[in-house]
């Protein structure tokens, strides 16, 4: 004897999806892209300042103190050196950006590549005293340097010179850091594979070792321009009568900002911005080749 058993269908296979997974789908790509998600919500966060200066660069402000935006003007980008001490002052901050990023990398690189590939007595010290001017607060360090010129009698000589040593001082550390972390991560067995087909040392460091350690001295360079060409406590300790950048907007903050400064912002957003999309062209090229 046997027996059949029919299965009864389901009242809610008539079309489409069942109210419970209907419920659930938005949850599931939610959950699938909240990643996603917080990151565009981050990046958001931290270019929602730099759209706002992009845009007050093409404010024409109704009053000198306004800071809202009036009106579509071109004229601050036709006029850029119109308000006193503007242009100079930004030509004061370049110089010292690319004098201390150059001497800054130069030795950083250097002191780098000795501590990572030689072993010498007091290395340890030598990484702590490295990082002190990376902890210390930009306060301690302005005043401490202001002492120490006052007291080697160059009180009258504060001005360009000594906001670049002062500029080459907190800039080093932050590039022995990056480049250290660019060759700790660097395959020894590369140079020694071309020491094995006779290369010498000078001809391994030219054609293996700095092409490979040049993206880290260029993020590294990148880094040091951007905290001497912003900085602000130090230099105004150390500047005696030489006016920066920083500190023409923190002078004309007190009778109101012009759009002008704005417009140099926006300048030095799109060339970094042109500089980091071109380094990563070059490096995918690179990889592709």
């Amino acid at each position: 004897m046997s027996t059949t058993v029919t299965a009864r269908p389901d009242r809610d296979t008539g079309g489409g999806s069942t109210p419970a997974v209907r419920r659930t789908r938005p949850l599931q790509w939610l959950a699938d892209h909240l990643v996603l998600i917080l990151g565009l919500l981050v990046l958001l966060y931290m270019v929602a300042p730099v759209l706002v200066v992009v845009l007050m660069s093409f404010n024409d402000p109704a009053a000198r103190n306004s800071y809202t935006f009036d009106g579509f003007t071109l004229a601050n980008w036709t006029d850029l050196c119109r308000p006193y001490q503007l242009c100079s002052s930004v030509g004061v901050s370049l110089r010292l950006g690319l004098l201390a990023t150059v001497v800054a990398t130069l030795l950083g690189t250097l002191m780098a590549f000795a501590m990572v590939r030689h072993r010498f007595r007091g290395r340890g010290t030598a990484n702590v005293l490295i990082f002190l001017p990376m902890a210390t607060p930009e306060i301690v360090m302005g005043s401490s340097l202001l002492a120490l010129f006052v007291s080697a009698g160059m009180a009258s000589l504060l001005g360009f010179w000594t906001i670049f040593v002062a500029h080459v001082l907190f800039c080093l550390s932050f590039v022995v850091v990056t480049v250290k972390a660019r060759l700790a991560g660097l395959d020894p067995r590369l140079e020694q594979a071309a020491a094995d087909l006779y290369a010498n040392e000078w001809q391994t460091f030219w054609r293996v070792s700095l092409p490979l350690v040049f993206p880290g001295i260029l993020a590294a360079a990148l880094l040091s321009f951007s905290l001497s060409f912003d900085d602000f406590i130090i230099t105004n300790l150390n500047s005696g009568q030489t006016v920066t950048f920083p500190m023409f907007v923190w002078g004309a903050a007190q009778r109101g900002v012009p759009m002008q400064v704005n417009v140099i912002g926006t300048i030095m957003f799109l060339v970094a911005l042109l500089v980091v999309v071109v380094g990563e062209l070059g490096s995918r090229r690179r990889s592709r080749g």
